[in-house]
């Protein structure tokens, strides 16, 4: 699984989430996370329809969408998440 973390750094969100996803990174480090900046990749607004940020896009092997997570997530909910679509 891989997990697409979509923000902005003007967005207030998504600075908050970037400091929780360090928590969750700290529990759990062999996720793999791209980051990626909405303003500096504008086409993934398209590819991948996001119409909110921050944005989290669980990924299978192949580059399906899995599962979706937007706003401010509390760490325990983004970790219990994970658990839940990784099994």
């Amino acid at each position: 699984m891989k997990i697409l973390k979509i923000g902005a750094d003007w967005c207030p969100e998504c600075v908050i989430m970037k400091f929780r996803w360090q928590e969750v990174e700290e529990e759990m480090p062999k996720l793999d996370t791209k980051s990626i900046d909405i303003d500096k990749n504008k086409e993934i607004k398209k590819e991948r329809n996001i119409e909110d940020i921050p944005a989290f896009i669980f990924l299978d092997d192949s580059g399906a969408e899995i599962s979706r997570l937007t706003g401010l997530i509390e760490v325990r909910d983004l970790i219990d998440n994970i658990k839940k679509i990784n099994t």
